[in-house]
């Protein structure tokens, strides 16, 4: 389930491994279709919480025909951006028009929707995965974190799908649980193992936390003084050690995003390498419920100046021309040089899938 070391290090390798130019030599692998961008929750991690850049929006599945049938393979569909998937009507009829092309299909979500009618949807549509973003192990820290006291019932709505999936005697989707790492959350990590083993969850990923830095100031706890990033100490070494020991008792798995380890998710840049390069504006496109066409799923949350990070309109203009575009070459030639774009110099790559 996810993606493994192997398979990440698709999007991760180096400039000089790979022989990259600003222009793409293929289509992109991967679309991330944000089928919303509205959302039930008001998670203090996430920019949309704080400020609304685009207007209020749900893809139709015709706009999702529409931009999928532009690649003839398409290997990954990621239905989410800045919203909860679960909120669009038609995710069912999406995510089975996609399987009927032989796209893998995955999403990450709140989980406060997954009652049983759409789960037997998402279940009979063919979806491959579920993550769930779920950031505490406990109800008062959910709240502190993620807006409204709604833990309860992803507890209730996880367990139920479980359930369903025995009675239907299925394996997938298959579901993960995501937690931010917070310094003020980040003990929380092992009982976050052990939820996670309740719920008969197989894998824990430790996603990392990146914000607005700025000098207009960062929002809600997605502050620099509540990264772990480049700021770990023997305590959180010792948290992160203690359930991945765990998991391996209780056979959960605990993983970080961005193909690699929990501890290696958080490890500073050095001086030989200020930021790690990633292929992802050579491999996927990012394309928001209004057709924007943006770098990636981490730059809306670096880049407080949207208009910067639009590399074009999927509504107004085919793929592939956007994809090698004067735009989309310009923002491939930064990265490859020792200037990246803005919203390149806050992520890391190490993030997030």
């Amino acid at each position: 389930m996810g993606e493994t070391m192997e398979q990440g290090q698709y999007y991760f390798e180096r400039a000089e491994d790979t022989g990259l130019g600003p222009v793409a030599q293929k289509p992109p692998v991967c679309l991330y279709l944000e089928v919303t961008n509205r959302c039930n929750l008001f998670c203090q991690t996430c920019p949309r919480t704080f400020a609304s850049v685009e207007k209020p929006a749900d893809l139709s599945f015709e706009r999702l025909q529409f931009l999928v049938d532009q690649i003839e393979d398409l290997p990954i569909a990621v239905l989410h951006g800045i919203g909860e998937p679960m909120i669009n009507r038609h995710l069912p009829k999406m995510i089975r028009y996609l399987k009927w092309r032989g796209t893998r299909v995955l999403f990450n979500s709140n989980a406060t929707l997954l009652n049983e009618r759409l789960g037997r949807g998402l279940i009979s549509a063919g979806l491959d995965e579920i993550r769930v973003s779920l950031d505490a192990a406990d109800a008062e820290t959910f709240v502190r974190v993620r807006g409204l006291p709604k833990f309860d019932l992803i507890l209730r709505n996880l367990k139920s799908f479980s359930t369903l999936k025995k009675k239907l005697q299925v394996k997938h989707p298959e579901v993960s649980l995501w937690l931010v790492g917070l310094r003020e959350t980040i003990d929380e990590l092992p009982a976050f193992v052990r939820l996670a083993h309740e719920l008969e969850i197989k894998e824990v990923y430790l996603q990392r936390l990146v914000y607005f830095d700025d000098k207009q100031g960062s929002q809600g706890v997605a502050r620099p003084e509540q990264a772990l990033y480049g700021a770990m100490g023997e305590k959180e070494s010792a948290l992160i050690r203690e359930a991945e020991q765990l998991g391996k008792e209780l056979g959960v798995t605990v993983t970080a995003s961005g193909a690699t380890t929990p501890e290696q998710s958080l490890l500073p840049r050095t001086k030989d390498k200020p930021w790690s390069l990633c292929r992802r504006p050579w491999t996927l496109m990012y394309i928001t419920a209004n057709g924007n066409v943006l770098p990636c799923c981490i730059a809306p949350f670096v880049e407080r100046d949207y208009d910067r990070i639009i590399l074009g309109n999927a509504f107004e203009k085919p793929l592939k021309e956007i994809f090698n575009s004067p735009r989309y070459q310009a923002f491939r030639r930064a990265l490859l040089s020792d200037q990246p774009e803005h919203c390149c110099e806050g992520c890391g790559v190490r993030w997030s899938l």
